[in-house]
């Protein structure tokens, strides 16, 4: 198949395109940048220049493809175009709301681009695979594939339209479905949000936990990621969700002091509203309970994850020497 792949320069996009095509697909890759199109064409991909802005470039893609793969999304404010975050500063928006502002247009953007993927498609049951978390669904509970996302979740803004989406278009004709991931994707020196909150700890000089830190989260290594969209791409069935978990739930509180013995820091509890003010943005994430199965995805497709566990990841040194800019959240076009 040609499979028009976005966030294909990314942290798990990478990953997925070196899959796709040791199984033998043709992969067109979304790059924003000269340097993202060097890289896809020396590993085999046709590159296509375009963001997630540029409706033309996304219908492109997909109309040259026989299925969608879309990973992209925009996590940080200097990845946004120009002028993108020129009309939310504009708004007046200031301290916390630039924040409110700012997603609001990303979330926007990722909508209008997921449809556009959608109706480049059309009725032809291509196969259209969507990214989303699984800190979109309840929290407190261990969530199943057929678990509905929550509104309230830390997670909620992305995953109920997107989810919801998926639904619609496979009503259409489109065979969408939808990957759930974990917050801590790991492998090759990064981990997801637990990257984030490494770089925290080494620049604060303390590891936080919320409370106890008896909270969990889910956790798979990119590789296994990978193979779990070849799987997903060639077998996976009209409006299922899969999820792509290894571990069901790893402590925070195993998480934080790892971090803390690793960087020669104390480990902190703090309660919600401290960590407001400490974490900003992630202190939601850190204090969500969100552990998830994955077994019907893995009965299912017969994916069984087989990557190094998260605690044996980010004991490793590659996780600690890198640049505190580096690390981005799942789905990062980086």
């Amino acid at each position: 198949m040609r499979v028009f792949v976005t966030g294909a320069t990314g942290f798990i996009g990478t990953a997925v395109v070196k899959e796709l095509i040791g199984a033998g697909h043709h992969v067109i890759g979304l790059t924003r940048s000269a340097q993202g199109a060097k890289r896809l064409s020396a590993a085999g991909v046709e590159p296509l220049s375009g963001t997630l802005h540029d409706l033309q470039s996304l219908r492109r893609g997909a109309g040259a493809a026989d299925a969608v793969i879309h990973l992209a999304f925009i996590h940080g404010f200097t990845d946004a175009p120009l002028s993108a975050r020129l009309r939310v500063i504009a708004r007046g928006l200031i301290g916390r709301s630039v924040v409110s502002g700012f997603m609001s247009a990303v979330l926007a953007t990722d909508r209008i681009a997921i449809e556009t993927l959608a109706q480049t498609l059309g009725r032809s049951d291509r196969p259209l695979v969507l990214t989303v978390g699984t800190m979109g669904l309840r929290p407190g509970r261990l969530a199943i594939e057929t678990d509905p996302a929550d509104p309230n979740s830390p997670g909620g803004a992305r995953s109920v339209p997107t989810e919801r989406a998926a639904a619609e278009f496979s009503s259409r004709g489109v065979r969408a479905t939808v990957v759930r991931l974990p917050p801590s994707v790991h492998g090759d020196g990064r981990a997801g949000l637990v990257s984030r909150l490494i770089e925290i700890a080494r620049r604060k000089g303390r590891s936080v936990r919320i409370g106890d830190g008896a909270n969990r989260w889910g956790a798979v290594h990119r590789l296994d990621v990978a193979r779990l969209y070849l799987k997903v791409l060639e077998q996976g069935a009209a409006g299922d969700t899969y999820h792509g978990v290894a571990e069901e739930g790893v402590h925070l509180r195993d998480i934080a002091r790892l971090i803390g013995r690793r960087l020669d820091v104390p480990v902190v509890s703090q309660t919600e509203a401290e960590a407001a003010r400490s974490l900003s943005w992630l202190a939601p994430f850190v204090s969500a309970d969100n552990p998830v199965s994955s077994q019907q995805t893995q009965q299912q497709l017969d994916w069984h994850p087989r990557g190094p566990s998260l605690l044996y990841d980010i004991d490793q040194a590659d996780h600690y020497g890198m640049d505190p800019a580096t690390p981005r959240p799942v789905g990062s076009d980086a």
